[in-house]
Formats: structure tokens, C-alpha cells, sequence
């Protein structure tokens, strides 16, 4: 039970990177399962397959996963930055002697 005066979910901009992060985990194995979908694609009425829709679905997915990596990416970036910054008084700040 929470102590009266802690909140009793997570805080938004945490909630959030977390959620940006498992996005991020799953992207390539969407991917992969957006890629592996044209080959399940067997027209009745012909044997040959359509490889012009093909292609264009292929494209469509490969532009699509760009810009969710690049969105997801843009979230992440201001907590990626912040990791990288060195802490105020931390043995990178001091100057060698």
C-alpha cells in the first residue's frame, strides 16, 4: 500500500519512455512480420503471383518502419542526450592534475 503522499501510478514521462523503449524492442519483429506477409499471399484464380502489388506493399512497409523508427527515435533522444551528459561533480567533471 502506497504512503500517503506518493502517487500511485508511474509519472507520465517515465510511463512514456518505457513505452517508447518497448516500441522500439518490437519494431524488427514487426518488420519482419510485415515482410514475411506477401509470401502467404496466394491468389485462387491464378498461379503466377501479383509481384507488382508485391513490391509496392514492400516499399510501403519498408517507408512506413522508417518513419516509426524515426519517430520513436525523436521521443527517445531527449533521454539518450541526457544519459550522455556527464553528472556535476562526478570524476569526468574534475580536471586532471
Amino acid at each position: 500500500m502506497p504512503q500517503p503522499g506518493q502517487p500511485l501510478f508511474l509519472a507520465r514521462r517515465s510511463y512514456r519512455r518505457r513505452r517508447l523503449m518497448d516500441a522500439a524492442r518490437l519494431l524488427p519483429v514487426l518488420g519482419v512480420v510485415m515482410f514475411a506477409l506477401p509470401g502467404l499471399w496466394h491468389p485462387a484464380e491464378t498461379l503466377t503471383p501479383d509481384t507488382g502489388r508485391g513490391g509496392l506493399y514492400l516499399f510501403a512497409v519498408w517507408i512506413a518502419l522508417i518513419f516509426a523508427a524515426f519517430l520513436i527515435a525523436r521521443g527517445l533522444s531527449p533521454v539518450l542526450d541526457a544519459e550522455e551528459m556527464p553528472e556535476e561533480g562526478g570524476p569526468s567533471a574534475q580536471e586532471p592534475d
